[in-house]
């Protein structure tokens, strides 16, 4: 199995929600932000194939479906629908994936379903022969929002994924389209039923790990988030997401599973590893994945 990092567009959010009761002074130090106080963030996808048999996209990123207001607001970078010309390098078109799992069904982690936005014209779902992969109670959550993070869901898009049928629910801790090659790990303290997707590395390494790989989504957006006490004030309950990260980090360590991370702007993956002081932090550090050995 082969992995690759697809870059979506980029955006910029404000420094002070993104690392929710952090000062400005310690956060700054990890991300410069901007005259505004934004700091610069990617939407990053994770492909990986033949993965039970399929090619399977993890995520969509931000998009392009935003008009220019709202691209504005939110520094939306790139020109044109950065994802699929990331997935034309890497040589596939968006009608070539299988699958598409979702984490969440916030706009900068399902924007890039989308097409790009044309004046006068709704935006169309891409991806016509996936399966889309998405937790139920994340489903549900996007069909009535709370008035938190209405703003984060995009309208249109449930309506435009349940006519697909091509939509895939998910309870547990596997899903019919993937089998036994995908394991789901919970969180709730972000959003309800945000799902963490591992890639199953080789059962058993000569070094004791196991070699795979995890999207992390917004449990740990990038390198700085890897410190368990850093939250986002985007997080609906930061108490809960902390427990949920400290497990998920301690098994994730014992484990030698690789992290992904959506959000960082310079860093695609890492393990994790423990400073001096016996706190997470990210090591062996990977920015890009290019056909990457799964467990490499």
């Amino acid at each position: 199995m082969k992995l690759w990092s697809i870059e979506g567009n980029t955006q910029r959010l404000d420094g002070g929600s993104m690392f929710g009761n952090a000062p400005r002074a310690l956060w700054s130090r990890w991300m410069e932000p901007d005259a505004i106080n934004r700091i610069p963030l990617a939407t990053r996808a994770l492909l990986a194939t033949p993965l039970n048999g399929r090619t399977v996209l993890f995520e969509a990123g931000i998009g392009a479906f935003f008009e220019p207001g709202l691209r504005e607001r939110y520094a939306v970078g790139g020109e044109g629908h950065v994802l699929l010309e990331s997935l034309r390098e890497a040589g596939f078109g968006h009608e070539d994936i299988d699958v598409v799992v979702l984490s969440h069904l916030h706009f900068d982690h399902a924007g890039g379903l989308l097409s790009a936005w044309e004046e006068g014209r709704a935006p169309g779902l891409l991806f016509p022969n996936a399966t889309f992969v998405i937790g139920r109670e994340q489903w549900r959550r996007a069909q009535d929002p709370h008035p938190r993070d209405r703003a984060s869901y995009i309208p249109e898009l449930t309506g435009l994924l349940e006519a697909s049928g091509r939509l895939e629910l998910v309870d547990g801790d596997r899903t019919p389209a993937l089998g036994d090659a995908v394991r789901f790990h919970w969180s709730h303290g972000h959003t309800p039923g945000m799902m963490l997707s591992e890639v199953l590395g080789p059962e058993r390494r000569e070094d004791g790990h196991h070699g795979g790989v995890v999207f992390c989504a917004d449990l740990v957006p990038g390198l700085p988030w890897v410190h368990v006490p850093i939250t986002m004030g985007y997080d609906r309950c930061a108490e809960t997401l902390i427990d949920e990260k400290q497990a998920f980090l301690d098994d994730k360590f014992a484990r030698g599973v690789h992290l992904f991370f959506t959000h960082d702007p310079a860093c695609a993956l890492a393990q994790v590893g423990r400073d001096a002081r016996g706190r997470y932090e990210g090591v062996h550090q990977v920015q890009r994945m290019q056909a990457r050995d799964l467990g490499a």
